[in-house]
């Protein structure tokens, strides 16, 4: 009798326990349900039917109706295909550039600290106030014309022109967040320990080989997570995309991205159900690229 006595008040302590720690998990438990959760699970019901909204909610269920039809839309293919292409050339260049500026800061050069909040500037301020200063640097009576003008070389239409337009997107953008990550590589430099780089210089290695051998090794779980970040933020790109185009992906769809076409999908077309197949099949993607760069550059090994 008295090992029940026993057993009980432990089970009876360990179920208090359990509903005090799941009490103080409610708030957090309740957020993300209402704001992840659900809006998951009502997105995959949603790319699973045509919605009409007009003249009340109606859905009809149409299966994998709208994820063939992606297939068939050649706007979709665009937009991936300029989606790539951002990708593709952001994210290594302001990985390394970013390197680049965290290492030279690092080096003890003079007024580093001003040279920081420079270098920051880009970072805090509005992606959209950057984006119309660009605009306005890049149109035809814009600053980078007139510098062309003063120097008696030929000006251009920045803005009008297919093949150049999406790369003024990301000169901006990778002027705009390579100071972010700056800050997050010059963290991780300053946590190396110099006594490696003093062993290393006394068994004869010069700059570039204790870079090369120490620095980049110790760096490799920051740069997974940088490359990582900066691979779901520039899949994700619209604002400076609807902002350049107002809205239509234009000029001949060269900046026609996922998002934006997500957005037209949903907000424009009111085709709620296709705009949901869309944003399931980018979500694909990047969990994809993700598991696959984890998988080769993930490791914590060095």
């Amino acid at each position: 009798m008295l090992e029940v006595k026993k057993w009980w008040r432990y089970a009876r302590w360990n179920i208090t326990e359990d509903l005090a720690g799941y009490f103080f998990m409610a708030p957090t438990i309740l957020v993300i349900g209402a704001f992840v959760v659900l809006p998951i699970v009502y997105a995959i019901f949603l790319s699973l039917h045509k919605v009409r909204l007009l003249g009340g909610i109606e859905y009809k269920f149409i299966g994998f109706g709208n994820f063939s039809r992606l297939f068939e839309d050649e706007r979709v293919w665009i937009a991936l295909s300029n989606t790539a292409q951002y990708v593709a050339i952001v994210v290594p260049t302001q990985t390394v550039l970013a390197l680049v500026l965290a290492v030279t800061l690092n080096s003890g050069i003079r007024g580093k600290n001003w040279w920081r909040i420079v270098y920051f500037l880009p970072t805090v301020t509005s992606s959209a106030v950057l984006t119309l200063i660009f605009m306005w640097i890049y149109n035809t009576n814009g600053l980078l014309n007139d510098f062309l003008a003063f120097l008696r070389l030929p000006t251009y239409n920045w803005l009008g022109d297919p093949a150049v337009v999406l790369k003024g997107i990301m000169i901006m953008n990778i002027w705009s967040t390579a100071p972010f990550y700056m800050v997050i590589y010059l963290a991780a430099l300053q946590d190396i320990p110099q006594t490696l780089y003093e062993a290393a210089a006394l068994d004869g290695a010069d700059s570039w080989q204790r870079f090369i051998y120490i620095t980049v090794p110790l760096l490799k779980p920051v740069t997974f997570f940088i490359i990582t970040v900066g691979i779901i933020g520039t899949f994700q790109l619209f604002d400076q995309s609807y902002i350049f185009s107002n809205g239509n992906g234009g000029p001949n769809n060269a900046t026609l991205t996922v998002v934006l076409l997500i957005y037209q999908s949903v907000f424009r077309n009111l085709q709620m159900g296709y705009g949901s197949a869309i944003a399931f099949v980018l979500a694909t993607i990047i969990i994809t690229i993700t598991l696959i760069q984890r998988r080769f550059f993930g490791s914590e090994k060095t």
